[in-house]
């Protein structure tokens, strides 16, 4: 392989993985003769990741760093990378070294057969029992409710050519769910499986509160599904009211005498106006989601580029 290769790490208070993440890396990388770079992405960090990150570049220039001028959330970040890496294929990655560097070279033999886009597939997620439940749970939901064919047990590393690098950065919506777009994109695409390690050190920023924000904003973004569910259930109460209605004047006229009660009507109506309200809301959503595309304000806001050149 004669070509570069870019490392796209997004970082979020990741002082206690980073220097061990950048050592098994570099002696990783010391093994090919390709150039490469290793392209942190800083998401608003305030404890020693920065600082680790640069001390580290002042020794070697391969290593480069995005700092963003707060917290955008790691969709934005990942795109900030991508923006400012240089390869001719770019290789997205975490640091908590759970997806281990030494895979590298097996994803690099397989873009080189021709593929656009490679997704790491784990063998199995070594992560403790209730975190792997919310991992199915936060995956079904997404499969289920945007119809997107996405691979099962997939893995944050992944690696793609400079062709779909730049089709990715014709994506320019501000609810960006990654993996949504990355599919969208379409290309020929493979899978590779790999052996995934324990979390070297720390916790994941990535909670179960977290991804299921992330589900619903992607099946908002990638679905009309809850808009067709509003308009089904609307014509499904539409016709339970009919029902229920012809059964009451039935009541009425030929078996029984009966005086309609205030509870039953004040309790329809809290009914009724709960219906109504949870289908406003869900218009609401979709409504604020085009405000906010509708803006169009920047992805990302840079506060400095160390080893780097700002070329957006």
């Amino acid at each position: 392989m004669n070509k570069k290769l870019s490392f796209v790490v997004p970082v979020y208070f990741e002082e206690a993985v980073i220097s061990r993440f950048i050592l098994e890396m570099t002696e990783v990388l010391e093994t090919f003769s390709f150039d490469y770079e290793i392209v942190f992405i800083d998401d608003g960090s305030t404890d020693n990741t920065v600082s680790i990150i640069k001390q580290e570049a002042l020794s070697n220039s391969s290593i480069k760093l995005i700092e963003l001028s707060y917290n955008h959330g790691k969709q934005a970040a990942l795109t900030a990378g991508i923006t400012h890496a240089s390869g001719d294929y770019l290789l997205y990655m975490d640091p908590d070294l759970q997806d281990p560097p030494s895979e590298i070279g097996r994803f690099i033999t397989e873009i080189e057969k021709g593929y656009d886009l490679v997704f790491g597939v784990r063998k199995e997620k070594k992560d403790s029992f209730i975190n792997r439940i919310f991992s199915r749970i936060f995956w079904g939901v997404l499969r289920k409710f945007t119809g997107l064919k996405l691979p099962k047990g997939l893995a944050v590393m992944r690696i793609f050519n400079r062709k779909f690098a730049n089709k990715f950065l014709e994506y320019q919506e501000q609810n960006r769910f990654i993996e949504g777009i990355f599919m969208h994109i379409g290309m020929k695409q493979s899978t590779i499986e790999i052996d995934q390690r324990e979390r070297y050190a720390g916790t994941s920023k990535f909670n179960f509160k977290k991804k299921m924000e992330l589900a619903f904003n992607a099946i908002f973004d990638f679905s009309e599904l809850p808009l067709k569910l509003a308009v089904k259930l609307g014509v499904a109460f539409i016709l339970i009211g009919i029902i229920v209605l012809a059964v009451i004047v039935f009541l009425k006229l030929y078996l029984v005498d009966f005086q309609s009660g205030w509870p039953s009507i004040i309790g329809s109506l809290i009914i009724a106006t709960g219906v109504q309200l949870f289908f406003i809301g869900i218009a609401a959503l979709y409504v604020g989601k085009i405000y906010k595309e509708s803006k169009g304000r920047p992805l990302f806001s840079i506060k400095e580029l160390t080893n780097l050149n700002d070329n957006t």
